[in-house]
């Protein structure tokens, strides 16, 4: 059994923190959440990291990334090697769960052949994005395909891209909400529009994987989301991605950024034709108006008492894992929502979003995933900076 002595613990689960406490690990796990250091009866303590003065909250759950192997180093070749240099990036940075809608066969190989004390962040996976066919039954056999494979999840775009694309039939959709409920599996959808939403919700979607950014949501749709108890999720850096490298992005300066900064992909977007190209991008700008929409609706759904998860779309080209993430904190803070507010997003709620009962919370039970920094979060969310450990299953990963 492993002591963390003397940290101050914010548990996740909206009680004040609690200073010089110290938890128990075993196996992985919790065993013992301690204010005054008593080790469980009978324990044999191998181990004890003095944490004093440092603070404790869960490592963050992602209710919406991406692995695609994009972000291993450049040596490396195999192909589930290289999803898993993607989660320990991810896990560096605190991500300890990632819930991965839209991903390939390497994907799931790697989440069948983990292992639960591995160092690197925990993985469900969807399977590839359904396409949006116009016929239902192309849209059942490919989720059926996806059911096969063995997926977590369901994933599946009702978007236009903008008015540049066609969305998937309604008929479709409903094929693929068949089969997610024939064979129990929660579907997520990607969405843009709030009449779209509300009909998603209607249908009986699992998760509204972005946000609502046509329009400010109305009480009808905070209604539904009450009544259906589906988890909103804002992914308000997917936004940031489209447009930010119109210009040189002020967090590339960021050392938080530049630690584990993929080389490659830094100087693929800072390329000036990129660059050039991003910035006259009309779609780019609609993005933009988009992200101030949904900075003002994650409000809304917040201040509604509805559930919030923490999301990102973080994986594909441009959308950094891991840092991002702490971005969308700090984001969601400037939308007006509480450092608390924002931590429960990323830790217990988005867990509990995806029906997660043994993480996202600092208890006995609980996989000992947790992060500690150096300076108090819950004064301010640009303290996650501060990061100094992360521990997956209890085992150091940064």
């Amino acid at each position: 059994m492993t002591a963390f002595s003397g940290a101050t613990v914010w548990d996740g689960t909206g009680r004040p923190a609690q200073a010089n406490t110290t938890l128990f690990v075993r196996d992985g796990r919790i065993v013992s959440v301690s204010s005054d250091g008593s080790a469980p009866n009978g324990a044999d303590i191998t181990e004890t990291i003095d944490l004093s003065g440092r603070y404790i909250i869960p490592g963050l759950v992602n209710a919406h990334g991406h692995l695609s192997g994009l972000w291993a180093d450049e040596s490396i070749e195999d192909e589930i090697d290289r999803v898993r240099g993607d989660l320990e990036l991810f896990a560096k940075y605190g991500v300890t769960t990632v819930n991965s809608l839209g991903d390939t066969d390497a994907v799931i190989a790697t989440r069948d052949a983990a292992h639960p004390t591995d160092p690197r962040a925990r993985l469900l996976a969807a399977g590839p994005v359904i396409p949006p066919s116009p016929f239902p039954s192309k849209a059942r056999t490919d989720a059926q395909a996806n059911v096969e494979a063995g997926v977590d999840w369901l994933k599946l775009r009702v978007d236009d891209n903008l008015g540049t694309g066609t969305k998937m039939p309604w008929e479709s959709v409903q094929a693929v909400l068949d089969v997610a409920n024939e064979n129990g599996l929660p579907l997520a959808t990607h969405l843009f529009y709030l009449e779209d939403a509300k009909k998603l919700l209607d249908m009986g979607t699992s998760l509204v994987a972005h946000s609502v950014r046509d329009v400010d949501v109305d009480v009808g749709f905070l209604s539904q989301l009450r009544e259906t108890k589906v988890c909103y999720v804002p992914t308000l850096t997917r936004e940031v991605s489209t447009f930010v490298y119109g210009k040189r992005p002020g967090f590339f300066d960021d050392p938080f950024f530049t630690e584990h900064a993929h080389s490659g992909e830094v100087a693929r977007v800072s390329d000036p034709v990129f660059m050039d190209r991003m910035a006259s991008s009309r779609t780019a700008a609609g993005y933009r108006t988009a992200l101030e929409v949904a900075l003002r609706n994650v409000k809304a759904v917040a201040d509604a008492g509805l559930p919030v998860a923490m999301g990102t779309d973080a994986g594909p080209g441009g959308r950094f894992p891991g840092y991002f993430e702490h971005m969308e904190l700090w984001m969601m803070g400037e939308a007006g929502l509480t450092p608390e507010q924002v931590l429960m997003s990323a830790t217990s709620v988005s867990a509990s979003c995806l029906d997660l009962d043994d993480r996202g919370v600092i208890a006995p039970g609980m996989w000992a995933d947790f992060m500690v920094l150096g300076e108090n979060p819950l004064e301010s969310l640009q303290n996650t900076r501060s990061l100094e450990q992360v521990y997956v299953a209890g085992q150091p990963v940064r």
